[in-house]
Formats: C-alpha cells, structure tokens, sequence
C-alpha cells in the first residue's frame, strides 16, 4: 500500500480513546511484515520490534491511535442520547454534525441535534451550545426502541466522515490526529531495511485524554532515545497569525523545538535537523505550542530519555475532518527513517 492508502484504511476506521480496537488490529497487521515481533501490552499499544545489533541504542517511535470523539452519557425516554466529550473538542464544532454509535450489534448512524433556531429566542441564537444542550438523534422512538437497537452506556461515537483526496497532494479524513502519525511510523519502518539500532514502533492509546499509552510502554521499553511522530496546527489559515502559529501546509514536517510539555533534548534537536539538512528534507522549526505530545511522557521515564517530536502540519484538527498534504508526510517519513539511520553517531 501506498502512504496515502495506508492513512485513508487508518483514517476511516474508529478509534475513541480507549476504544482503540479496530486501529489496533489494523496496525499489527501493517506493522507485522516490516519488524522482528508485534505485541500487544496489557493497556493496549501495539508494539513493533526491528532488531538492531545487540549493544546498540534502543530508539522508540510513538504514534497514538486514538482520536477525540464522544461517550454515550445516557439514553432518554424519548429515546435520545446525552453524550459526553472524549478529549480536546470545542462545542461550536459539534451541532448537525453526522456520528456513528458503535454497538455490540453494529454501527448506528445519527445526527447530533438541538432545539431548531427558529424557535429560539434572541438571547438563545446569540451564544453557543454546549455540549450538555445537544443529543444524538438515531432515529429510535423512545428509550425501549434505542436500547433494542444496541445502544449502551459507555458505547463510543464518531464522526461521521469518510477520507478524500481533493488534489494530487491534499487529502481530507477523519482523525488524522494522529492517524497520519501512525501512517508515517508505518512507512518508516518499511524504509528500514535493516538497522544497526533496536527500532520499537509503538501505537499508543489514550493520547487524548493524558499520554497514558506512552508512559505505560515507555516504562516497558526504557528507549535511550525517543520520537513522537504526531501533528501539528498549520496555521496559513485566514485570521491567524504567524506568531501564533507560524507553520504552514506543503513547507515540510515540523520538528518542535518547545511545545508545553517537552522542551526537546538538544541532542535530538540536532540529530533531527542535522538529518533533514544532510538529506535535503524541507523542514520547520517550531516552539510554544500549547499542546504537547506523547514525546512528554517519553522523556519523563524513570531516569529520563532523550526525546523529540515530527510532526504534519494539519489545518482544523481536533475538529471531525481535517485537511494535510501528502508530500509533507512522506517528508516525515524521510525525515524519520534517516535520523534513526544518524542515530548511532549521535548516541
């Protein structure tokens, strides 16, 4: 498969924090031709294991394979679902968007709904929802028909949105934060034919809600250097601005230099400029970011691992549908598959 193949099989698959099965299963079998072993740990990342020579460094890779989405909170009488939020979504985002309630006995399509504008009073079209005001439509009659057609409590939800290549370049999908991170891990260990270092590619879980994947199997792992492959905000969008966020579509991965939870390792840093440059891969520096990335948690590990971060420029994440350029992740892939082949120089 190609990359773009690879991220629309990812894309299009449903993987709420916690309920990361089906991108599970798909990342063993697309990691399992390319590494030594592919695991499973007890939390539920997926481990893939390039042997390296004995004494050599152990390098980890991290992609986290969930994606923010919805919970079913409760199911009304009049057979509606209350929801609640599953990571970083902003409630402006949320109404008339199409959903998908994944059952024990099938997916279930619906709609989020509110009450109509036009019977709204002023006051009411003046301000946004929450997400509290809204609910799932299925379509049930009342509480007996939606619990008949498997709905549950606790059931997942989301969204409703199918991958699309708009040009040769651009594409469109669902959970690209961070299925695209998950896409390039995958390509790059396709590119390592062999390797002097032991290369672990870890899809984590639970990203979204708190790094948890990642600390979990970092602890497992101990790598002596560690690279988290995610997004980042591409922000040649009207109404930003460059110092808020200065990286843009089709310039390259970004390598963060500072973000709110890792200041990156100054040996990675180079090591990864340094690849980019040696290799001429276009690239981009970025610092203070808000967020952060499972790289956080990595670097945190008992007694610390050096670590950094590539990342695809990505417009509207954290929204049902986002927007990258195919040339920028293959560009990570490059990226990411020479800097582990520098690394034995470097540590």
């Amino acid at each position: 498969m190609t990359l773009a193949e690879t991220l629309e099989k990812l894309s299009n698959a449903c993987g709420v924090a916690g309920r990361e099965e089906e991108v599970r299963s798909l990342m063993k079998n697309m990691l399992k031709p390319n590494v030594d072993e592919v695991k499973e740990d007890k939390l539920g990342n997926v481990i893939g294991i390039k042997k390296g020579r004995k004494d050599a460094a152990k390098i980890m890779l991290a992609a986290h394979m969930d994606e923010i989405g919805l919970f079913v909170k409760t199911i009304s009488k009049e057979g509606f679902l209350q929801f609640t939020k599953i990571g970083g979504i902003d409630d402006r985002i949320l109404l008339a968007k199409k959903v998908i309630v994944h059952t024990e006995k099938g997916p279930l399509h619906g709609i989020i709904g509110s009450k109509p504008p036009h019977i709204q009073k002023e006051e009411e079209r003046k301000k946004v929802m929450t997400y509290d005001e809204l609910f799932i439509d299925i379509g049930a009659e009342n509480q007996e028909e939606a619990k008949k057609m498997g709905v549950k409590i606790g059931d997942p939800v989301s969204f409703d949105i199918k991958f699309a290549n708009i040009s040769d370049d651009i594409v469109i999908g669902k959970a690209f934060d961070d299925r695209v991170g998950c896409a390039v891990m995958v390509e790059t260990m396709k590119q390592l034919k062999e390797t002097e270092c032991t290369v672990y590619a870890v899809g984590t879980v639970q990203e979204e809600v708190g790094l948890r994947g990642a600390t979990t199997a970092a602890f497992g792992i101990y790598p002596d250097v560690g690279i988290a492959l995610d997004v980042t905000i591409a922000g040649d969008i009207p109404g930003v601005k460059e110092v808020e966020a200065p990286v843009k579509l089709r310039k390259g991965p970004s390598i963060t230099v500072a973000d709110y939870g890792l200041i990156t390792h100054p040996k990675v840093l180079r090591l990864l400029v340094d690849a980019a440059e040696e290799n001429k891969i276009p690239y981009q520096l970025e610092t203070g970011l808000q967020g952060s990335t499972d790289a956080a948690r990595i670097s945190l590990t008992r007694e610390g691992v050096p670590s950094g971060v590539i990342s695809v420029p990505t417009r509207y994440i954290h929204s049902p549908a986002s927007l990258l350029s195919l040339k920028d992740a293959e560009n990570a892939v490059k990226l990411t598959a020479a800097a582990i082949r520098k690394i034995p120089k470097h540590f």
